[in-house]
């Protein structure tokens, strides 16, 4: 009963309003989380020790934050910054080893208005900086309780959008959904974002068509040679057990190509893309297609629109992805009868019947769009009901 089963009569686009949580800087939440936020890889154990002390708040421990420079240090900073700012978190706890790189954090959290304080551990230890951030940590999270949903229009959702564990059925059926709601979405004004740049790898040129303009298209095609030249420094002898998996090898995708077209299905076919973004980097140019230059790993890529500002995610899988995301709720549909049948306890949507003509692509699109807005609601997804919360920062190169 609480599943989709692709049935849905869908929402009409005067029905797409939401419920969310307008934060201080006038961006749409879905969530409200209260986060205990890790610097670096020092400050787990203090960030877990207080989440299990004041329950309602969420802490994120992670692998980084130590010696880290250049590009790779930018991304780090990015990205918990990010991850702090999402609309998705009402208030942010930041503990760190050391105060400088702490403040840091919490300084372009603080930009967004919303309440966030720092701890650093150095000169204090673990005792005396969890008792302390714990305080602060309960304030927060009786604060955030009481704030209220309220009315919101669908410009004023971010949706983000990755594939996993792709088979045959993703690039027939379900990444096409995804386009469906895309194409549907994006005339009235909502802002979205596709990523996975190794896995347009053989579509990459198709892909650079749907850009905007020229300049954009240019833009897309740099970051792609760039991402494929990474790869090619550091390869053996191909991207076997890699790209493709063994699961979408499992699934009937035996190259790379054609598993980069059906990845590409998920941009719908009238939408453009009008930017290029950085890993975690905010979008700017309004509402709109958005690609991000981004890992095709399922945790890293979600973590990385979550810092974005994206608040919601639509993950299309062929053999069973379980991904999900401690801040950014992880819709998961399936056109592949036997993963919807043998996995059902992940799988919000199943749009199967594309395949067995029993629904068409508009339906199945407006199924995926309902389905959305009443995550949007509140409704948990079965990644969120199941305590799927892989948070995975990415790290470009070794630490000094």
């Amino acid at each position: 009963m609480a599943k989709g089963n692709g049935k849905s009569k869908g929402r009409s686009a005067k029905n797409l309003d939401f419920w969310g949580y307008r934060r201080e800087n006038g961006r749409v939440g879905v969530r409200n989380h209260v986060i205990i936020l890790p610097l670096d890889d020092l400050s787990n154990a203090a960030c877990e020790a207080v989440g299990n002390n004041i329950k309602g708040t969420l802490a994120l421990p992670h692998a980084y934050g130590r010696l880290q420079f250049g590009e790779d240090l930018e991304l780090h900073f990015r990205t918990l910054i990010g991850t702090g700012s999402s609309p998705n978190v009402a208030a942010v706890v930041v503990i760190g080893i050391e105060p400088q790189w702490t403040a840091r954090v919490v300084d372009g959290i603080k930009k967004t208005g919303k309440p966030v304080q720092g701890f650093a551990i150095e000169g204090t230890g673990d005792i005396g900086t969890i008792a302390a951030a714990s305080r602060v940590a309960q304030d927060y999270v009786q604060w955030a309780t009481e704030k209220q949903r309220e009315r919101c229009t669908i410009d004023e959702l971010w949706v983000s959008t990755k594939c996993g564990e792709s088979d045959t059925t993703s690039g027939l059926a379900s990444c096409p959904t995804v386009g469906n709601l895309i194409d549907k979405l994006d005339p009235l004004g909502a802002t979205t974002c596709f990523g996975e740049t190794s896995e347009l790898t053989g579509a990459e040129v198709v892909c650079a068509g749907r850009a905007v303009d020229k300049k954009i298209q240019e833009k897309f095609m740099a970051t792609w040679r760039a991402y494929n030249a990474m790869i090619e420094r550091h390869k053996t002898n191909d991207l076997r057990d890699s790209q493709p998996t063994k699961g979408n090898i499992a699934g009937g995708l035996t190259t790379i190509e054609e598993k980069a077209f059906g990845n590409l299905q998920k941009i719908g076919h009238k939408t453009k893309f009008i930017d290029v973004l950085k890993p975690a980097e905010e979008p700017k140019k309004g509402p709109g297609l958005y690609f991000m230059d981004s890992s095709s790993a399922a945790a890293e890529c979600v973590t990385l629109q979550a810092a974005a500002g994206f608040v919601v995610h639509l993950f299309p899988t062929g053999q069973g992805n379980v991904i999900g995301n401690p801040i950014e709720p992880v819709i998961k549909l399936t056109a592949n009868p036997k993963t919807a049948r043998e996995m059902k306890e992940h799988i919000d949507l199943d749009v199967s019947g594309i395949l067995r003509r029993e629904m068409t692509m508009d339906e199945a699109g407006d199924a995926l769009i309902d389905i959305t807005i009443r995550t949007c609601n509140g409704r948990l997804t079965c990644a969120e009901a199941l305590g799927h919360r892989e948070f995975v920062l990415t790290k470009l190169y070794q630490s000094a």
